[in-house]
């Protein structure tokens, strides 16, 4: 294995701790500064930190990582911010699925890998504040690496605005790298964020990409980058104007009917969910992205 490989390793994970820590930063002081509107008076949230680990079929360390969850605050009512690094060697059918989809030879010879990457999914008290999720992570076995990742909105109450500055912020982040790749990765995320067995989509889109690998790793790391950079400008000013609206046992009724179809999504389609529980990673974090109350009609 190349020095080049293990420097590449460290820098990623690093970047994704260091995205974790200001995204956990901002949200929290979105709790402490909310004194205005529904919910100024409860207590504001405080994320709780618990260590994750992989479990691996022999009994060796296989590595783990962060859940940062917090429940029950004055802007949140659930969100998560999960980091993890893990490795070893993959099952035969998380082999079988990745071989399938990625069509990389050579897995069952040496089924070694190597993931790193953090994923976040909010759930919120106001209904008219937007869900959202992000996930950005990098990959590598012997026989060939890639970085995905991106972000979608998912509003159960939807204001044109609100979905117009989310895709103007993610544009913005990736013109610089090329003026496909906005259209591009948008069309993806529709595709990806739908939901077959209901005829629609989850929410209003975003960026979505996987298995991106040009073969320059650092212009693939420096877009995985932008890509965790667009989050926090996309969505903090939305949940700032949208925390502060009152709102009906109507639109209390309609966000638990939205979170029944973001549930669906992730433990139906979702590859992360997938690829999580088939590894054998702690099944609460590889959850967390599921709301606390839904409904279904």
């Amino acid at each position: 294995m190349s020095d080049d490989f293990e420097a590449q390793k460290t820098r990623a994970a690093a970047w994704f701790r260091d995205l974790r820590d200001q995204i956990v930063t901002a949200f929290e002081e979105l709790e402490e500064n909310h004194d205005t509107g529904p919910m100024r008076d409860a207590p504001a949230g405080r994320f709780e930190v618990t260590q994750t680990t992989r479990n691996s079929e022999d009994g060796s360390d296989a590595g783990g990582g962060l859940m940062s969850v917090l429940r029950g605050g004055r802007v949140f009512e659930k969100v998560g911010v999960n980091i993890s690094t893990v490795y070893g060697t993959l099952g035969a059918r998380a082999q079988a699925a990745m071989a399938a989809r990625k069509g990389i030879p050579g897995m069952a010879d040496d089924p070694r890998f190597w993931a790193s990457g953090i994923s976040l999914v909010a759930h919120m008290q106001n209904p008219h504040a937007p869900a959202v999720h992000m996930n950005t992570r990098m990959f590598w076995t012997p026989h060939a690496w890639w970085f995905g990742g991106g972000s979608d909105l998912n509003p159960c109450i939807e204001y044109a605005e609100d979905t117009a500055h989310f895709h103007a912020q993610q544009q913005a982040h990736l013109d610089p790298h090329g003026s496909d790749l906005y259209p591009r990765l948008k069309a993806w995320a529709d595709e990806y964020f739908y939901i077959p067995h209901r005829n629609r989509a989850r929410g209003v889109g975003g960026i979505f990409m996987d298995d991106h690998c040009t073969g320059d790793w650092e212009a693939d790391f420096a877009l995985t980058q932008d890509i965790g950079r667009a989050f926090l400008p996309a969505y903090l000013p939305l949940v700032e104007k949208r925390r502060v609206q009152a709102w009906s046992d109507a639109d209390k009724d309609a966000q638990l009917v939205h979170r029944g179809l973001y549930a669906e999504y992730n433990l139906v389609y979702d590859r992360g969910t997938k690829f999580g529980l088939e590894t054998g990673h702690d099944a609460n974090a590889v959850l967390m992205s599921l709301p606390p109350l839904a409904k279904w009609v």
